[in-house]
């Protein structure tokens, strides 16, 4: 019985832990890396109302929808606002669940030991009166019973640690492949209203966000 809770709770840490991954990747519809990819390094003008019409037909697009709306915005300052709204938006799709690995880790360590602990208590109150050879073999058996069933713990634990880990660089990786779609985007964006073709890079306007 003990050792069945102990792999239950390790595999429902583990199972959190992964719904973490899970948001990070899985934050917008379409991964920014792969648009600045389809762009190229000189897109026409026409591109952009293509891309328009690609995440258009895509339903979980919201986020690049509502992107591409702030980017038509004539008006500066505007403009600046709603793609650093939807900046704050993307960051905190990201940050959905981040703590959940950390309390998990916690979580399962600490269940470990409760767990090899009673299994140590259990063992030791029902044991019979032994000595010499056959009591050390009881002692190691009891003993070896608690470290496996503490070692499910354990591998729970590691498995949130890096799940948190790898959500984090995650994150950073989105985040920053994020500020060179914008850039990409705020280029064509003004060289189409300006009606002259392919335009240099401009500056993003993104304002870094928390970082777990």
């Amino acid at each position: 019985m003990i050792v069945a809770f102990a792999i239950l709770m390790a595999l429902c840490c583990a199972l959190a832990s992964a719904r973490r991954l899970w948001f990070v990747a899985n934050a917008t519809a379409v991964h920014p890396d792969d648009v600045v990819a389809w762009l190229g390094r000189s897109p026409p003008a026409s591109k952009l109302a293509e891309l328009r019409e690609a995440v258009a037909a895509e339903p979980r697009a919201d986020w690049e929808r509502d992107l591409l709306d702030a980017l038509a915005q004539p008006n500066v300052e505007a403009r600046v606002a709603l793609v650093n709204e939807q900046l704050t938006e993307l960051d905190r799709r990201m940050q959905r669940w981040a703590r959940v690995p950390r309390v998990c880790a916690s979580v399962a360590t600490s269940f470990a030991i409760l767990l090899g602990t009673l299994v140590l208590r259990s063992g030791f109150a029902a044991a019979p009166e032994l000595s010499g050879e056959l009591g050390e073999r009881f002692v190691r058996q009891i003993v070896g019973a608690a470290v496996s069933v503490a070692s499910f713990g354990v591998v729970g634990t590691a498995f949130c640690i890096a799940a948190h880990s790898h959500a984090r660089r995650m994150t950073r990786a989105r985040q920053e492949a994020a500020d060179r779609m914008i850039e990409a985007l705020e280029a064509l964006a003004d060289a189409s209203r300006q009606g002259t073709g392919p335009a240099p890079g401009a500056a993003s306007a993104r304002e870094p966000g928390p970082e777990e």
